[in-house]
């Protein structure tokens, strides 16, 4: 019976190391992805960090950025509507932001993953029509993070892309392809 204790309390601290170790991991992962959001942005990480605060999704900064960016508002005005319940789709089509100012080249063939729907709106629909394209929430999301991650470690966009399934959200992604 003893030897069955401690069998339970190594598997327990175990258990206790493993999620330590796992959290120090993914605090190690965000900090990175921010570093790199930051970097490719221009920007302190710092002010990345306090976007993070506001409570937003971290894969959504880059594209409160991104948005922030293009239709020249502050990120603080783009958090709160999204707050406010306004979808990324919605924001961009607000402010009307292009779906070819979010369009990252692939070649036509190449398998687009989670990207797929967005990707077949773009190869079916001639460039100078791509101002009526409405990309949903995910999609809009998704396509600054291929973009940003792409950009940062100087890889294509259709290696990100093919990857983006495979992980469940884009810190872990940039975490894995940066390894």
């Amino acid at each position: 019976m003893r030897s069955m204790g401690r069998a339970f309390l190594v598997l327990g601290t175990a258990l206790v190391v493993a999620n330590g170790a796992h959290a120090q991991g993914a605090h190690e992962a965000r900090r990175a992805y921010f570093e790199a959001v930051a970097g490719h942005f221009g920007l302190p990480p710092n002010e990345v960090t306090i976007l993070a605060d506001w409570e937003i999704a971290p894969d959504e900064i880059p594209a409160v950025l991104f948005v922030a960016g293009q239709a020249g508002v502050s990120p603080e005005a783009l958090v709160a509507l999204r707050r406010a319940g306004l979808s990324w789709g919605e924001l961009v089509v607000r402010y009307r932001i292009s779906a070819s100012a979010l369009h990252v080249p692939v070649r036509d063939q190449a398998p687009a993953g989670a990207l797929q729907d967005a990707y077949d709106r773009y190869r079916s629909t001639p460039v100078g029509e791509w101002s009526g394209i409405r990309l949903r929430h995910e999609e809009v999301v998704a396509l600054v993070n291929v973009r940003v991650i792409a950009e940062t470690l100087g890889m294509s966009a259709e290696e990100v892309i093919g990857r983006t399934g495979s992980v469940g959200s884009y810190v872990e992604l940039f975490a894995q392809l940066s390894r």
